[in-house]
């Protein structure tokens, strides 16, 4: 179905038009559906977003204007061709770009004979065009289909995200390109040295400031290059840069959550926002927990993690969104937003306020059920304290609760958000943001990392690092999958 027929289908259903009267598809069936065995069809979907020499698409801001392989657009959304939507997606985001060629790198595609697998391949030494074409600095977020800087903002969230997805990808290149890896992550590690003390430009784009998102991916990026074994040069001070960094993500802490953005030198638990803008707690402390350093049994993060859910799923809460009433009876949700002030729906013209749920922002939330239910298996011990209690209490768990019973609480809270996602996509096509009344998907349709972000948390879920082969499935089978 084409982007237009999906319009006017759903357009009759919001007016209450029988649906007997257009086109009829079948209903997912989000309860019966083998999140596993669907994470490996969302590869296909997302792969639609990765150019290569076979898949070429045209700059639609600069016609003639063609793409290199390796680049992956956040969406095939622009204005002219998705109505209600005033955004263009069709650039190459780093952030974007690199936590999909983690998903490409987990999903043990094959690989050329005596060479290694072309998607990644192309990714490397798009990736190596777009830092050689940087400016203003090597932290410059978004480039063109051609690799070109589009006029945009530093993130040095970007250069510590992409070292990871390379060195996720090493193994599976070869010999010639992953010199090329090397090469960008060692770029990356002087760039951050230089940066990471430093203001920059936030996650979702909005503010300048100290980053908790940046700092830990950073923090991570740091940590794994110290620690490779592929043979990339580890400057003598990034055990310096580990360390502050370490020290920097505590004052992010105001003694009820973390904040996401402190201003400069105002000192510990200090917001660049103003309270009343409603911009903490914000989802992306949880994305610094997925891609970043911060640990699942950090309890000031479960804290947190605590106070995002109920913004949006606790009736009496002013962030309330409508759809997770309905689809508490379904037993699916809740599904997410970024935070409780956000104005965004995919048309910045028209502020709406309150914003809507995001996949993306589900889908994160849900891979820290898994993730934290993986690490309670391992240790043997919830992390249950008084700063945790009420993140616990919201999936039942109580410091009476069996191990093996509290691990099966978390990972059946990320299938009901997973399960919220499948049920309002679009035949499993998704958007980046879901309707907080209706439900219906909006915005930017075909958002990369909307699948990538469900990828992940499935391999969160599985307990493993790949999606394919016997052992997924297997795991599948003995950590929560069919119900």
């Amino acid at each position: 179905m084409n982007i237009t027929s999906t319009i006017h289908h759903t357009a009759r259903a919001r007016a209450g038009v029988p649906l007997a009267l257009g086109r009829q598809h079948p209903k997912a069936a989000y309860q019966q559906t083998d999140l596993a065995a669907l994470a490996k069809y969302f590869i296909l979907l997302m792969l639609r977003n990765v150019t290569s020499d076979g898949y070429v698409i045209e700059d639609p801001a600069n016609p003639g204007q063609y793409s290199v392989p390796g680049c992956i657009i956040a969406a095939p959304s622009f204005p002219s061709n998705t109505p209600g939507v005033d955004q263009d997606y069709v650039y190459n985001w780093v952030r974007d770009a690199a936590i999909t060629a983690i998903e490409i790198a987990a999903a043990d595609l094959p690989a050329t004979p005596g060479g290694g697998v072309p998607s990644l391949t192309d990714y490397v030494s798009f990736a190596r065009l777009c830092q050689s074409n940087a400016h203003p600095t090597l932290g410059h977020a978004c480039f063109t289909v051609a690799g070109q800087p589009r006029p945009w903002t530093e993130q040095n969230d970007g250069p510590a995200i992409q070292s990871l997805a390379l060195l996720q990808a090493y193994p599976q290149l070869d010999a010639a390109t992953q010199a090329i890896a090397r090469q960008v992550i060692e770029t990356n590690i002087s760039y951050l040295l230089s940066a990471y003390q430093q203001p920059t430009t936030n996650l979702w784009e909005e503010h300048e400031g100290l980053s908790f998102f940046a700092r830990s991916v950073q923090l991570r990026c740091f940590r794994e290059v110290a620690a490779n074994s592929y043979g990339i040069g580890v400057a003598a001070n990034v055990p310096t840069a580990i360390a502050w960094l370490e020290n920097a993500l505590q004052d992010h802490w105001n003694g009820s959550y973390y904040v996401t953005m402190l201003a400069p030198g105002a000192g510990p638990g200090v917001s660049i926002v103003s309270g009343d803008l409603g911009y903490d707690p914000n989802i992306d402390i949880i994305s610094a927990c997925v891609y970043g350093a911060v640990p699942t049994t950090d309890t000031r993060l479960l804290a947190t993690a605590a106070r995002l859910r109920s913004q949006w799923a606790d009736p009496n809460s002013n962030s309330f969104y409508p759809i997770n009433g309905t689809d508490q009876a379904r037993g699916i949700g809740p599904l997410l937003g970024r935070y409780p002030g956000d104005t965004y729906d995919g048309d910045v013209a028209h502020p709406v306020a309150g914003g809507h749920p995001w996949a993306l922002c589900t889908c994160n939330f849900a891979e820290l059920y898994y993730r934290l239910a993986n690490d309670v298996d391992h240790a043997g011990k919830v992390p249950l304290d008084s700063l945790s209690e009420d993140f616990f209490a919201q999936v039942g768990v109580t410091s009476t609760t069996s191990i093996a019973d509290a691990s099966a609480a978390l990972r059946n809270a990320g299938d009901a958000m997973l399960r919220a996602v499948v049920y309002h996509s679009d035949r499993y096509e998704l958007s980046e943001q879901f309707d907080g009344t209706s439900g219906y998907e909006k915005s930017v349709h075909n958002l990369t990392w909307s699948y990538a972000s469900f990828l992940s948390a499935v391999r969160a879920k599985t307990g493993g690092s790949k999606l394919s082969g016997k052992a997924a499935s297997k795991s599948a089978r003995t950590s929560g999958g069919k119900k």
